[in-house]
């Protein structure tokens, strides 16, 4: 059921039916995908690829190459449903599709971009975002990749990690130093890198916490060539790319966390109008119900932060600190959620045959992917600050 009150017709069709696929392709083999590949887990191609069939995925590719060029507010209502099915799917789902800019804004042909638009729309290919690395996290400025210009290529070196979708991805937006000598804002550019050009390595997938259906890992780059027509946007300005990004995918978080929460709640509502102590079901006692109550709120809260953000975006209104507030207040709220709704079910609430436990596994990265809530709560204050 889709619980943003202000949904169209049109939005509540798509996010339902993304709903109903994952609940019937995907639930019953999320404890198997997790126990894949040894614990490290596995991406549900076949679900990913019903999803593509019925037109639910890179849903923001312009019409122009055969897209349906929808908006924050609907992709996000779509992701809030499959969600609930499992946020760490729908991460990856929505990272993998939501790439095609990549591709746009790079300097191949129209031939090409049109051929990558094809085989993306078809749920064949998907990209990454690549600009993690070891020594630059919460300081992105701080990457060690270089770009060295050898004719009319580029030579790239320089290792990335965390990277969502590092190993199911068939192409990078990879970050680079080009020019050393001067700030990140004018020496970081963004490449276009397939996956498969000589050079680029994947190895082993992280071993997550939660979050089993994402793959998340580093990128080897040695002596990746890449010609001219692969550098995205303009050279040397990369870096404000990569933040623009950050501006929409900070709070678009929102909308896995979320459907996650939700979930939590919905399982804790349904335990609680069941069980019975002291004579009737737990969801007659005041404190039961009070919490549940306040669980509800605070989703709702962080869902109100979410679409004011999506919407604000569609309109092309820079989210500037809204980014960030939401970001860490509707993420963390969230967490918050899933932590309590574990208390409404008791022991039962820790044990692997409910949902709960993995929700709050899947949920707590969220607090530390695409920036930490310390670095969010820094933008914003920044913000407030005046020059004295």
């Amino acid at each position: 059921m889709v619980e943003y009150l202000l949904a169209t017709d049109e939005q509540r069709e798509l996010a339902e039916l993304a709903g109903q696929i994952c609940e019937k392709e995907l639930a019953p083999q999320i404890k198997a995908l997790e126990a894949a590949n040894n614990g490290l887990g596995a991406y549900p191609w076949d679900a990913h690829h019903k999803l593509a069939d019925a037109g639910l995925y890179a849903m923001n590719v312009p019409k122009a190459y055969g897209g349906r060029d929808l908006g924050n507010v609907t992709r996000a209502m779509v992701m809030e449903e499959i969600s609930k099915t499992d946020c760490g799917f729908a991460f990856s789902f929505r990272g993998l599709g939501d790439k095609f800019d990549t591709i746009l804004n790079s300097h191949i042909s129209e031939e090409e971009k049109k051929a990558w638009a094809e085989r993306i729309l078809r749920g064949d290919a998907g990209g990454a975002f690549a600009l993690t690395e070891p020594e630059a996290g919460s300081d992105a400025s701080a990457l060690q990749s270089t770009a060295v210009k050898d004719g009319n290529e580029w030579v790239i070196n320089g290792t990335k990690c965390m990277i969502n979708n590092a190993g199911t991805a068939s192409y990078f937006g990879v970050f680079a130093w080009t020019d050393k000598s001067v700030s990140a804002g004018k020496g970081v550019t963004c490449f276009l890198v397939e996956s498969d050009r000589d050079g680029v390595r994947i190895p082993e997938p992280d071993d997550m916490m939660g979050l089993k259906l994402m793959n998340c890992g580093g990128i080897i780059l040695e002596d990746v060539r890449v010609p001219e027509d692969h550098i995205v946007g303009e050279l040397g300005r990369g870096f404000s790319t990569a933040m623009g990004k950050l501006d929409v995918a900070r709070p678009f978080n929102a909308a896995f966390t979320c459907g996650a929460a939700q979930r939590a709640i919905d399982e804790a509502v349904k335990y609680a109008n069941e069980r019975k102590q002291f004579g009737k079901y737990i969801i007659e006692h005041q404190g039961i119900a009070f919490k549940l109550a306040e669980l509800q709120m605070k989703v709702d809260a962080a869902r109100a932060m979410l679409y004011y953000a999506m919407e604000a975006g569609d309109k092309g209104i820079p989210l500037g600190r809204l980014a960030s507030a939401t970001k860490a207040e509707a993420i963390e709220l969230c967490v918050a959620v899933a932590f309590d709704a574990i208390q409404i079910l008791g022991g039962y609430g820790v044990r692997k045959e409910y949902p709960l436990e993995k929700i709050l596994r899947d949920l707590r990265a969220y607090t530390v992917m695409g920036g930490t809530g310390e670095i969010q709560r820094k933008i914003v204050a920044k913000t407030m600050m005046i020059k004295h």
